[in-house]
């Protein structure tokens, strides 16, 4: 078969994901193209979707601003994606559009990879920084791995409390985030903060973090944010952003094709791309 795959959103010219499928059409032995589709914000979305119907793709990727425009277009959705209010992969099979959301599961995928242990591990107690769409996604996929100590801050309760549902004990402020780090063995960084070009910019102070606790953060541009440089400093164990990328993809071609392809030195070559 030659797979006919894409991507929508705006802007989305610079995107990676063409490269990443391409690794993975070679390392499936598959044929297939992975096409830019960009739809800008100024035209009719819905016009756009019936266009893209008669494209005959067999599956998409979704990107902001459409994660959740998306969903009253799709004819079948993915318990995890309801979950979630936003999808990032449609499969287009027998005539219908179903809608996933790989972000989450890529990101636990992409820990586990680096830190093998944390599969059996689901008793650490895990701190997520920020109450966006990208926390919430990485919640649900913690809590669908089978993590329950998972507790959020924001610099709002209010908002976290809302994307979680759960009673206070769960949801902290930023400052009492900060008083608490020695607590947690697991620290994800969700929001935009220290993304280029404000890269002296850090949610967090984090040099009270427990000698050798993860500390992760989603940002890839730079690789290594300031908040990874002081982890690392203090004795952290760290993860690196980028890898998300590649392993929310890995669970899309998956989906898409059945094929899982192998992720050996991906990591490494996407870095290359990404630091110039």
């Amino acid at each position: 078969m030659n797979y006919q795959f894409g991507l929508i959103g705006f802007p989305i010219k610079h995107s990676l994901s063409p490269w990443i499928h391409e690794q993975f059409f070679k390392r499936t032995d598959s044929l297939g193209d992975y096409s830019i589709i960009e739809i800008d914000t100024k035209h009719s979305f819905a016009e756009k979707m019936n266009e893209l119907k008669n494209r005959k793709l067999h599956g998409f990727n979704v990107t902001v601003p459409y994660k959740e425009k998306i969903i009253p277009f799709l004819d079948e959705l993915d318990e995890q994606a309801a979950k979630i209010g936003a999808v990032n992969t449609v499969l287009c099979k027998n005539g219908k559009w179903i809608g996933y959301n790989t972000d989450g599961a890529g990101y636990v995928r992409s820990l586990v990879s680096k830190f093998p242990h944390l599969a059996t591990e689901k008793d650490k107690k895990i701190l997520l920084l920020g109450a966006g769409g990208a926390a919430k996604g990485i919640y649900y996929a913690l809590q669908f791995d089978g993590y329950k100590d998972i507790t959020i801050a924001n610099r709002t309760i209010e908002k976290a409390k809302e994307m979680i549902g759960e009673e206070s004990n769960h949801v902290i402020t930023i400052q009492q985030a900060q008083t608490a780090l020695m607590q947690f063995d697991i620290i994800i960084q969700t929001t935009s903060v220290g993304m280029k070009p404000n890269i002296e910019n850090s949610i967090i102070e984090i040099s009270n973090v427990k000698e050798n606790a993860i500390v992760s953060d989603i940002v890839y541009q730079p690789l290594k944010t300031k908040l990874l440089t002081e982890a690392e400093v203090v004795g952290a164990d760290i993860h690196f952003g980028h890898t998300m990328l590649l392993y929310q993809a890995q669970f899309a071609f998956e989906i898409w094709t059945g094929k899982s392809p192998t992720m050996d030195n991906l990591d490494d070559e996407l870095q290359k791309i990404l630091e110039g």
